[in-house]
């Protein structure tokens, strides 16, 4: 017998035996379940089929001769044969074509259940409740659901206390801005906040010790001489910080529209990247603003 056959049938043989073997550890084996017993029978399938094709085509590289007409072209003096597509392999190319857009249109994922699909029409469900039945909600009762959603939602990053960490992990959110926050926007310049500042704000609007005396103005509160670099800053934000719209921000302080699209954007600065906050309705979102506002309104 030949020596490929014998390797081929050992190597069957210890498979088979393996799969056999495996049964031993399982509580009741097959216990008669049927897809138990096609898990079985599938994997047998596997190991003969997979044991005859490999000593098939291992044989016909042992045996066969090449044969044909080369064709013109060459690669490093290797020639290329011009062997026709095997009929099998047409029908397969074609069928999987076929499959594959009978999978996209009729079938899994655009016609079938999915489970991030019910997922996404139950959080639209429960968003829409959710807005119908707090649509009213305002003072206190807001800046409440605001630390709620702060304390699930943000917390982790801004810290119990709203502070960041001392700034090092997140905004302190017990003041408008930092010095440190105001010196990366000057430099860096800002172009996160798009959907109501589609012009962003660019860079180096400032240089040298008017990089400070700004920053210390800005993160003051607008109190106290304004420096003379302050008039490129009014220019856009307004002489009393207050922005102007699809322009500028507010920098004099927290404002609610503020607040929301930066939850609706992410933001980009001198301490890293925020996320945004997709998982947010709007009320919450709007509830989140009340909350960070009220902790510096009795400063």
């Amino acid at each position: 017998m030949n020596k490929l056959y014998l390797w081929g049938i050992i190597i069957a043989a210890a498979m088979l035996g393996a799969t056999y073997a495996t049964l031993g550890y399982l509580k009741n084996g097959l216990n008669g379940d049927i897809i138990n017993i096609l898990a079985i029978a599938g994997a047998a399938a596997l190991v003969i089929i997979t044991i005859f094709v490999v000593i098939k085509y291992v044989r016909q590289m042992q045996v066969d001769q090449a044969s044909g007409e080369l064709a013109d072209e060459s690669w490093d003096n290797i020639g290329e044969y011009k062997n026709p597509l095997p009929f099998g392999w047409a029908i397969m190319f074609l069928g999987t074509m076929v499959w594959g857009i009978w999978y996209w249109t009729i079938g899994y994922p655009v016609n079938a259940f999915s489970q991030i699909g019910q997922y996404n029409k139950e959080v639209k469900t429960l968003n829409s409740a959710f807005e119908k039945k707090y649509a009213n909600i305002k003072g206190d009762e807001l800046v409440n659901m605001g630390e709620s959603v702060y304390l699930v939602e943000c917390v982790a990053c801004h810290g119990l206390n709203a502070d960041g960490n001392n700034e090092k992990d997140a905004a302190d959110l017990n003041q408008r801005i930092s010095e440190k926050s105001v010196k990366y926007v000057i430099n860096h310049g800002s172009n996160n906040l798009k959907s109501a500042y589609p012009g962003g704000m660019p860079a180096g609007m400032a240089s040298g010790a008017d990089v400070d005396k700004l920053a210390k103005y800005v993160a003051g509160g607008l109190k106290g001489e304004k420096p003379a670099a302050w008039a490129t800053c009014a220019g856009c934000h307004g002489d009393n910080g207050k922005g102007q719209p699809f322009v500028a921000p507010d920098i004099a302080g927290w404002n609610q529209k503020f607040i929301v699209n930066i939850l609706d954007n992410g933001k980009k600065g001198a301490i890293g990247k925020m996320p945004v906050m997709d998982r947010l309705n709007p009320k919450q979102k709007e509830a989140v603003a009340a909350y960070v506002m009220s902790l510096s309104e009795g400063e």
